[in-house]
């Protein structure tokens, strides 16, 4: 009796998996056919041209010591890696006033809501971090059956994957 169970829990299991992928198949046609782009409202921003935006608005520079004041004051840090500031290395200055490495700010403002990391006040408007924020967020199916099938046997247990691996 053990055994037509098992056989129909399998028969429905590669039913399930060859139905779901019949209709992957058919969404990617019809996606491909209509040529199908993303509304205006709704636009995306590469990682690309968000820091190409965030350059336009706090360019970077060079930091220099002998610039800086002679006083006893420590010496200034990057608030976000919390090491000093070194010759030569690549500073951004937000509007607010606050300064940090280039990298350890880009890191940070593609990570978090493009905020300064001590005041949180905006670095860009927030249309712009919405479109990265959806960018980030897409996840596409990339027509590897493999790991559709892999998570649809979770699905349905180990039966499907001892059947066929």
């Amino acid at each position: 009796m053990a055994a037509p169970s098992k056989f129909f829990s399998n028969l429905c299991t590669m039913s399930l998996v060859f139905f779901t992928l019949l209709v992957l198949e058919f969404l990617t046609l019809i996606h491909s056919v209509t040529g199908s782009k993303p509304r205006p409202d709704k636009r995306v921003i590469t990682t690309a041209q968000f820091l190409k935006l965030i350059e336009e608005k706090n360019p970077a520079t060079c930091f220099q010591t002998k610039f800086r004041l002679r006083s006893p004051a420590p010496a200034p840090e990057c608030r976000v890696c919390l090491s000093e500031f070194e010759d030569g290395e690549r500073i951004r200055k937000l509007q607010c006033d606050h300064v940090f490495h280039k990298d350890c700010l880009d890191t940070w403002l593609q990570q978090y809501c493009a905020t300064c990391p001590l005041c949180r006040s905006k670095v860009l408007p927030d249309d712009i971090v919405a479109s990265y924020r959806r960018m980030r967020n897409q996840v596409e199916y990339d027509g590897n059956e493999e790991e559709l099938i892999f998570l649809l046997s979770a699905f349905h247990g180990n039966s499907f994957h001892r059947l066929y691996f």
